[in-house]
């Protein structure tokens, strides 16, 4: 509050100034066009035109600052003053130079009319320069605070954003003590000129050179319609370098022509995965959620929470959010509860687990739509308990397809892994279960059931680059199981697009896998976020190889080979062939299995695998 008045002085403060120096320039200017119509010597300067002068000073003051007003030349900030500025000064003066040709033939107060042409030409020039004098200082007295602190900045890319983000630089008074000094381009044609004094030194093969010569401290990736794989290398290159890495995120703000300086953020890993996004038209596919009662369970986690966001904005009839976790439960609650006052949202707590439970909410609401996001999904931790891996992701499953064939429920989509791909350890195995039900059930029953199946997702719970950054900011070791394990990866939004699609694409039993490029070494991963924090691997953080945990793959796959492929109308989506295997056999070792880990017997592997030929465990 304190720096809200503290801005609202300065800028009345401000406005006072100009508005007493043009009171000067206006009177001035015509004065000075007599002069120079009679040799510059007043004496010369007939009287009557002196009295005319005189008499019309006040008038011609009034009524030009009412024009200059009107033509907001008190309202621009001038430390940004540009060509646009310029157009407004020059629309001002000239509509004050009628008025007043006007004015004084009208009142008989006319002078010479050279006087007319010359007062507008100086008012033009006089008014101009008192603005861009402003700029003018500014740049001169920030070139003079350069010290040992100032942060050193090379940019890369020479388009539209980067002449914007030099003039922004320049004139930020929040950025004294930071100065561009070079610039990066490919473009053959541009290397060796200037922006704003600032020369293109180079394409992206100078960036390691240049950060060198020219002490530098910080990068900027400023081409904003670069592709994925530019994106990529060019950043690669400078994570070489010893500098602070920032981004401008993707095609922003060309409605206005502006860059912000807090459009800029830090260059995160994702930037270096080097994979086009996914597109899903969302708004042309989930016409089928209107009006509809949606359920999802597991609707607080990272999955099940995107899935909510997306599904309420589409004006379902009700969603229910259905979590074990009251927390994640309740925040996800409150947060669509504020976005969309208009919601019909139920919040329910309970576990899939609970046959009663999930009886009960299909009874009440008889949901149109399940999305099953409810599973356990740690490795490692599922290995040490695989009882309740089958207990929660098998038979909670169950539960909900049974329940969801019972009621009548128009579709079932299940959240599967690419895990459930001849999976070696219990979780993996329990999702290829799930598949398998999904697949029996959409046999028998009136409901569409389908399967979506995907890598690791960035950001999610659990997932491998939040663990990374805590490590980092714990001052390392950061720890990575083998130097060769690679993982499919996907952003939290890329995967419940997936989802989405899958929904309205859903026929009944599809298993739907998104192609998601080339997989990733985990590696990789971790060294590109050491540098990316500023650390220099080896030196200021380590990385520690723990090996592999029980159960963990080097590489993961996203479909058995004699599953086949079928596209989409999205090329990036595609179908795999459900595999064939005895409905009745399944469900009666599923009842023998229940029977198992609810007994709480060491059995359960062995028991999977008469389920699941393809799981392969030691």
């Amino acid at each position: 509050m304190v720096q809200t008045r503290k801005d609202k002085i300065q800028l009345i403060v401000r406005r006072i100034f100009l508005i007493l120096t043009d009171i000067i320039l206006i009177n001035g200017s015509v004065l000075l066009a007599l002069m120079m119509r009679y040799e510059m010597t007043i004496k010369l300067i007939e009287l009557q035109y002196i009295d005319r002068y005189e008499r019309f000073l006040i008038p011609f003051t009034i009524i030009t600052l009412l024009v200059f007003w009107c033509c907001k030349i008190y309202h621009s900030l001038w430390q940004y003053a540009s060509i646009a500025e310029l157009y407004k000064i020059v629309e001002a003066c000239v509509i004050t130079e009628l008025i007043h040709v006007a004015a004084t033939m009208y009142l008989g107060l006319a002078l010479p009319r050279s006087t007319y042409f010359l007062s507008g030409v100086f008012l033009v020039i006089s008014i101009s320069a008192s603005r861009f004098m402003y700029r003018m200082i500014r740049t001169v007295l920030q070139s003079y605070r350069q010290t040992d602190e100032t942060v050193r900045i090379m940019i890369i890319g020479a388009g539209d954003a980067t002449n914007v983000l030099i003039r922004e630089i320049s004139n930020s008074r929040y950025l004294d003590n930071s100065k561009v000094v070079c610039v990066i381009d490919d473009k053959p044609e541009k290397v060796g000129k200037y922006i704003h004094g600032i020369k293109i030194v180079g394409n992206r093969d100078k960036i390691k050179e240049c950060s060198v010569d020219y002490d530098i401290d910080e990068i900027i990736f400023a081409i904003p319609s670069a592709s994925v794989e530019d994106r990529k290398n060019i950043l690669n290159i400078c994570k070489e370098t010893k500098c602070e890495l920032k981004i401008l995120p993707g095609v922003y703000q060309m409605v206005d022509g502006e860059v912000n300086i807090n459009d800029i953020r830090k260059v995160d890993v994702l930037d270096l995965l080097g994979r086009e996004p996914i597109e899903v038209d969302i708004d042309s596919i989930m016409g089928y959620v209107r009006n509809k009662t949606v359920l999802v369970t597991g609707g607080g986690g990272s999955i099940g929470s995107e899935l909510c966001r997306q599904i309420v904005s589409h004006k379902p009839k009700k969603l229910i959010i259905f979590d074990i976790y009251e927390n994640n439960a309740y925040d996800i609650q409150q947060e669509l509860l504020r976005e969309h006052p208009e919601a019909n949202i139920e919040t329910l707590i309970g576990s899939v687990r609970n046959t009663s439970r999930v009886d009960s909410i299909f009874a009440q609401y008889k949901p149109d739509i399940i999305y099953h996001a409810a599973a356990h999904k740690h490795v490692p931790l599922m290995e040490d308990s695989p009882n309740e891996a089958i207990k929660n992701n098998v038979f909670g499953t169950l539960n909900v397809a049974k329940m969801a064939d019972k009621y009548g429920a128009e579709k079932f989509v299940l959240i599967s892994t690419d895990k459930a791909v001849n999976p070696t350890n219990i979780m993996g195995a329990s999702k290829r279960m799930c598949e398998m039900i999904v697949q029996a059930y959409n046999g028998k029953s009136k409901t569409d059931y389908v399967a979506v199946r995907f890598g690791n997702v960035l950001g999610s719970n659990g997932s491998v680059i939040p663990l990374f950054k805590k490590q980092i900011e714990a001052g390392g070791p950061v720890t990575v199981t083998h130097h060769d394990i690679i993982r499919y990866f996907m952003t939290i939004p890329e995967a419940v697009s997936l989802v989405l699609q899958a929904g309205a694409y859903a026929q009944g039993g599809e298993i739907f896998i998104l192609d998601m490029g080339e997989p990733v070494k985990i590696d990789d991963l971790a060294k590109n976020l050491i540098r990316l924090s500023g650390y220099t691997l080896g030196v200021d953080m380590n990385i520690e190889y723990t090996g592999l945990r029980p159960g963990e793959k080097l590489y993961e796959e996203l479909l058995m080979a004699e599953e086949g492929l079928q596209n989409t109308r999205n090329k990036l989506i595609h179908i795999g062939k459900p595999l064939e295997f005895d409905k009745d056999c399944f469900f009666d070792n599923l009842d023998q299995l229940k029977k198992s880990v609810y007994d709480e017997t060491d059995k359960v592997r062995e028991m999977v695998k008469g389920i699941v030929e393809t799981y392969k465990f030691s």
